[in-house]
């Protein structure tokens, strides 16, 4: 199988991941499991019996499964936090078993449930623990530190001198990645690091994992038991059963639309249209148009505009384009100004939305349309149900002809 690295790249047993990397311009690393078993004393059947996955540099793969299959023994491997019985693991083509096993995981960021964090220690020298370790200079791990901090979106002024203890659980994971990330490493585990937090908290952690990694292009591998979680985070899911066999290790998009079998389908459950609507932005998708105006133009131009458009409304916006109100031709009848008339418009979408957060905003609007704007929040057009509906149908004659892909 090929690798990433040359034999002029590779080190001698026992150098770190990260070092090996050093210089290079690659961000994410390939991880291979070849026949990876681990089979503990005293018990008949092995927890983790022959794995072998390929994980694409640069890529989220997931892996979800019931509680106890062996997914995170699966994952742990990788850093040997569990040593393998038997079997090869390498990252960028280097062997993970021929490494010592400390400067392995200083190349490898690691981010569980509750954050793990030290309880003793402040949030920064939380964050510079694996940079010290591997020698970074003071000052260089101080600004790292800031650095990682602003990442996550913590103000390192109001963070860097707390403890744990003074965080919020949201916070905690925030601090949690940022220590994953602060030594740059090619590689990031994740075992279910956003379990413990409420559901609102927990979306606004996937999606800013999902913005660091459009970012950084790690290769992660996050273990979750929640497929929602699975299908919203992973380029790539690995449905697992017991002993960790690998059921289907697809693109979300070609598990939702052809489960390999009844196990998997458990997974996906009964609602995988819904599901397939988070794998899709609205800046995917034809937006329609409507008849639009600013709000210093001409109450008659707007008119207009709506009686030559087969819908029987139409859309203010302010000066800046983005739009602020509903308006039908009867609002307009007696209106002075476009600046009070009509109803004001609902929160919407921006391009940057899934399908599924555009369905929500379409059932709280009483015209079934939903308006969408742009990264300026400006106007950018409408998306209706018949838009998802299309999308949705395109998807399924996608996937039944060739698989498709993400």
């Amino acid at each position: 199988m090929e690798c990433s690295c040359s034999s002029a790249d590779s080190p001698h047993p026992g150098a770190s991941v990260t070092e090996t990397r050093a210089t290079r311009a690659v961000s994410g690393a390939e991880i291979v499991l070849d026949d990876v078993t681990k089979h503990y004393p005293g018990q008949a059947d092995p927890a983790v019996q022959r794995v072998s996955m390929v994980i694409p540099a640069g890529e989220i793969v997931v892996l979800v499964g019931p509680s106890g299959c062996g997914k995170t023994t699966t994952m742990r491997m990788i850093n040997r936090l569990i040593e393998p019985t038997s079997g090869a693991i390498t990252i960028d083509g280097l062997d993970v078993l021929g490494m010592n096993p400390d400067q392995l995981r200083r190349g490898i960021g690691y981010s569980i449930q509750q954050a793990g964090l030290f309880p003793h220690l402040s949030v920064a020298k939380n964050v510079a623990t694996v940079p010290g370790l591997i020698g970074w200079d003071r000052r260089r791990v101080s600004a790292r530190v800031d650095e990682m901090l602003e990442l996550v979106g913590l103000d390192p002024k109001a963070f860097r001198d707390r403890y744990p203890r003074q965080l919020s659980g949201g916070q905690q994971q925030r601090v949690g990645v940022a220590r994953a990330l602060a030594a740059d490493p090619p590689v990031l585990l994740m075992d279910e690091p956003f379990g413990a937090v409420d559901p609102i908290t927990r979306g606004l952690l996937q999606d800013e994992l999902l913005q660091l990694q459009a970012e950084l292009g790690k290769t992660i591998v996050f273990v979750t038991h929640d497929f929602n979680e699975a299908v919203k985070l992973g380029d790539r899911i690995a449905v697992l059963g017991d002993r960790s066999a690998i059921l289907q290790y697809d693109t979300p998009a070609a598990i939702l639309a052809r489960p390999a079998d009844e196990t998997v389908a458990g997974f996906v459950g009964a609602d995988a249209g819904l599901k397939q609507l988070t794998l899709t932005r609205v800046r995917d998708v034809p937006l329609e148009d409507c008849a639009v105006a600013v709000e210093s133009a001409a109450v008659q131009s707007l008119r207009d505009a709506i009686g030559d458009d087969e819908r029987d409304w139409g859309l203010v916006l302010d000066e800046q384009r983005r739009p602020v109100r509903w308006v039908t031709p009867a609002q307009l009848a007696h209106a002075d100004s476009l600046r009070t008339a009509g109803t004001p418009v609902g929160s919407g979408v921006s391009v940057e939305s899934t399908l599924q957060r555009a369905l929500e905003s379409l059932l709280a609007e009483s015209n079934a349309h939903a308006v969408v704007t742009g990264p300026d929040g400006e106007y950018a057009g409408l998306i209706t149900i018949d838009t998802l509906v299309s999308h949705l149908s395109e998807m399924r004659d996608t996937h039944g002809r060739n698989g498709g892909g993400r």
